[in-house]
């Protein structure tokens, strides 16, 4: 269920603003929304995980706050990972 390295290093270097940028909020947002899309699939077979679901409920609240940081910071790159990660926003 944990996201593989290749596919984790995939997305660092798909959201990097730099060669040496592995934290930055779109890196972090794109990488909750990876693990929220895997674990939305998970929680569809297994409807009873109730401690999955938690921590779902907990990722998207953790991007949420992400996602309100690079609006009020950066409206540009927040509107280009909008469009690029096709979220409803």
């Amino acid at each position: 269920m944990a996201m593989s390295k290749e596919r984790k290093q995939q997305i660092i270097k798909e959201f990097q603003k730099s060669k040496n940028d592995v934290g930055s909020s779109e890196v972090q947002i794109a990488l909750l929304t990876e693990e929220i899309n895997t674990l939305t699939e998970h929680l569809k077979i297994h409807i009873h995980d109730f401690h999955s679901k938690r921590g779902l409920q907990k990722m998207v609240g953790r991007r949420k706050k992400l996602l309100n940081y690079l609006k009020e910071t950066d409206v540009v790159s927040y509107r280009k990972l909008i469009e690029k990660l096709n979220l409803r926003k």
